[in-house]
């Protein structure tokens, strides 16, 4: 439990302009991780992660998730080496498929979503590595690339996935996965064996979303999570009451962080409902110090 690291997502419901301060007061408590959102139609990924790092002197910084349809992956890296550059140390790219409706929405709807998807993780990579890049693949095409600037340090690139063989493909090309919020501790055992399938290495890091709300009170508890937790359960396709949450007073959501280490979390990011998000990260804070 002393080793797994506690994060908070930077909500796409929050207004941006709200983003750099309440990153300054994640990191005033002392939470290791700050994510950000890339969902079609609310904020820019990247564009969110510089507001935050450039806010901030250490907390890491995480991109989740940027939708591999929509991004170059030559364009991606670029940005991607800005930031690791100027705040070595700090960011983690997370990529994945994007909501397939969404692209299609954009006219950005992938022929083979996992062709693309592994053919982004495996160049960003290469070219943060500041290798040069000839890759004809299914759907991507690069020339030749290769990147001026490439960062000392190449940041770790993480993929958002949720399917079986998209966790293979996760284990076999990327640095980390990215399990979204609602997947409880049996999810991550699975989810782990398929990573390992994949040929994952033994530095192969789990970070997984959770809906989160910190409080005493259970019925104001069950209101505040309510509407993610109905709307995350359609999506998910399972009934509301398998919707895993890190939820109730400050103990009690500290023992489910304990509960997601167990099976396998490094990093638990917390995305809260409910009001004054920082009390309540305050106290869970609070408590997976003590109970540690």
């Amino acid at each position: 439990m002393t080793n797994v690291r506690i994060g908070v997502m930077y909500d796409r419901d929050w207004a941006p302009e709200g983003l750099p301060e309440f990153a300054r007061q994640a990191e005033a408590l002392g939470l290791d991780d700050l994510w950000v959102v890339e969902d079609l139609g609310w904020n820019g990924g990247v564009s969110a992660a510089a507001v935050a790092l450039g806010a901030t002197q250490h907390i890491r910084v995480g991109i989740g998730i940027a939708p591999a349809p929509l991004r170059s992956p030559a364009l991606l890296a670029m940005e991607l080496a800005t930031l690791a550059r100027v705040f070595p140390g700090r960011l983690v790219a997370g990529i994945g498929h994007g909501v397939q409706e969404w692209m299609a929405q954009v006219g950005a709807a992938a022929r083979s979503p996992l062709a693309l998807l592994e053919e982004t993780v495996t160049s960003v990579r290469a070219l943060l590595r500041g290798e040069r890049v000839e890759l004809t693949g299914r759907e991507v095409r690069l020339d030749g690339v290769q990147l001026t600037h490439p960062p000392a340090e190449a940041p770790p690139v993480v993929a958002g996935v949720v399917r079986p063989r998209s966790l293979e493909l996760s284990g076999r090309v990327a640095d980390g996965t990215v399990i979204t919020e609602g997947h409880g501790p049996h999810d991550l055992e699975n989810a782990r064996a398929l990573i390992a399938k994949g040929g994952a290495a033994s530095d192969h890091t789990l970070t997984v979303f959770a809906f989160a709300c910190v409080g005493e009170d259970a019925d104001e508890v069950t209101r505040a999570l309510h509407p993610h937790v109905e709307g995350h359960a359609a999506w998910l396709g399972r009934p509301p009451h398998e919707v895993f949450t890190v939820s109730g007073p400050a103990t009690q959501a500290a023992g489910h962080i304990r509960e997601l280490a167990r099976a396998g979390a490094d990093t638990v990011v917390l995305r809260i409902a409910g009001p004054d998000p920082l009390r309540q990260l305050k106290a869970v804070r609070g408590a997976v110090g003590r109970q540690d």
